[in-house]
């Protein structure tokens, strides 16, 4: 069993080697808490997700961080007179936590926010400057920025020439010796609130972006860890930095980095200016959470996914099938002796899952095992039933899809439903008792229309979720 992953930084599929044996430590760039999740965000943390559940399922011991960035230029930008600056970030961020929740993408071990690091990052930058790295801006505007030509591996992270890349425009530019030069400090500003500014040795101000994931990751993961991801958009100019400065300051860093493909939205990328971002609340609304889980992690991680107005349908549909398997094998091999409970996930599954979190052609071995199942369920073929229904639990599991009733759907709704069904599941044998079947059909067309499948066995009737 070897795990493999695409590493960006060396553009290719590679064995994975912990640093430490039986242990993976993971940091992953959360959310800049500055508005509401969307569809991408959901995807980027889903990704991570799946990650950490395979390394487990692996026998990993995992350390999973993913940060929130709470102070930023945006976040700022965002903040009004009735809700300051610090509000609104934990107003969003209780947003992105209620999304994660729903979705069943697993907490982080530690999920730090940059204001409670301060001190580590004026650390690591001040040891940047001894170093020769950064330097203060000498036009008295408390900035501190990274020195790009002091580092010549500066664009290893995305194969870039210096003479190639933009100006940094994250402050600004009459401080810096070369406009690519990025912001690590950020000297407070008049019209910003007091609130968002620090005591530093360059006077006060608050930490620029890059610094904060740097120094948060080494804080809870060391100065050497194995994995860093996040989204595509990243990589530049986010995770070029991070790496630069980090290695500059004499850490080592992340042995591995991934990072997952976006989201279009109808074949055009989600912008404000376009009005079609799909918001993670508008989403949840729309479908039932373990169908958007199933939709956004359908594509490979490192492609883009297009999210369309039949996309959630086309995903209730085919996990569908595999609910309704489930729920009619475990109503027959109810008090059966052939019922078992977790096993092994398929060797396909696994070799799928091994291959750079192959989760498309896992899932194909999902589908092939429902339909195994259901033939054996149709022959009456109780041995082969169990084996499927327990293998394809244990997938199911493994990808974090809890498709049982009362698992993610709400237990007193279910109980509810359950109830109600097998009432006129008894008023339809009283009407065939008394051979009425006239009435006996039309109950049973009027739950088939409700996504109720009746099914009549030797040990009586039973139903299903269409």
């Amino acid at each position: 069993m070897t795990v493999r992953l695409y590493d960006s930084r060396t553009q290719s599929v590679v064995d994975f080697t912990p640093l430490v044996e039986g242990e993976v430590g993971i940091y992953v760039c959360g959310p800049t808490v500055q508005s509401s999740p969307h569809i991408g965000h959901l995807r980027s943390a889903l990704v991570y997700d799946l990650w950490r559940r395979w390394f487990s399922y692996r026998g990993f011991k995992v350390t999973f961080v993913r940060n929130v960035t709470d102070i930023d230029d945006k976040i700022l930008a965002n903040a009004t007179e009735s809700e300051e600056w610090w509000a609104l970030a934990y107003r969003f961020e209780l947003e992105f936590t209620a999304g994660y929740n729903a979705l069943g993408i697993l907490p982080p071990t530690y999920e730090p926010r940059a204001t409670a690091s301060i001190t580590q990052m004026q650390n690591l930058i001040a040891g940047l400057i001894d170093r020769g790295h950064a330097y203060p801006a000498t036009d008295g505007s408390g900035d501190v920025y990274f020195d790009v030509k002091s580092w010549p591996a500066y664009g290893e992270l995305t194969r870039q020439k210096l003479d190639d890349m933009e100006a940094a425009a994250d402050a600004d530019p009459r401080g810096k010796r070369d406009p690519r030069d990025f912001a690590l400090w950020k000297g407070h500003k008049q019209e910003e609130p007091e609130s968002a500014s620090w005591d530093s040795p360059w006077g006060p101000g608050r930490p620029g972006w890059h610094i904060e994931c740097s120094a948060m990751a080494s804080r809870y993961l060391g100065t050497r860890f194995d994995i860093h991801g996040g989204g595509l958009d990243l990589r530049f100019p986010h995770h070029e930095n991070e790496l630069a400065q980090s290695q500059a300051a004499g850490h080592e860093f992340a042995n591995y980095w991934v990072h997952n493909g976006l989201v279009n939205v109808s074949g055009q990328k989600m912008s404000k200016s376009l009005g079609n971002s799909a918001f993670a609340a508008e989403l949840l609304d729309a479908a039932r959470p373990e169908v958007l889980r199933y939709y956004l992690g359908s594509a490979h991680y490192r492609s883009t996914i297009d999210f369309h107005p039949g996309a959630l349908a086309e995903a209730e549909a085919a996990l569908g099938r595999v609910t309704g398997f489930v729920e009619r094998a475990r109503r027959r091999l109810e008090g059966s002796a052939a019922a078992s409970g977790l096993t092994e996930v398929p060797d396909d599954f696994a070799r799928a899952m091994d291959d750079d979190l192959g989760v498309p052609e896992a899932l194909a071995v999902l589908h092939e095992t429902v339909r195994r199942g259901n033939s054996a369920l149709d022959s009456d073929d109780l041995e082969g039933l169990a084996k499927a229904f327990s293998e394809v639990r244990s997938m199911l599991d493994v990808l974090g899809l809890d498709v049982e009733l009362g698992g993610s759907r709400d237990v007193a709704g279910a109980s509810a439903l359950g109830a109600l069904v097998e009432s006129r599941i008894a008023d339809r044998e009283a009407a065939r008792s008394r051979r009425d079947f006239a009435e006996a059909d039309r109950i049973r067309d009027l739950l088939a229309e409700t996504g109720i499948q009746l099914e009549d066995t030797p040990s009586g009737t039973k139903w299903s979720l269409s």
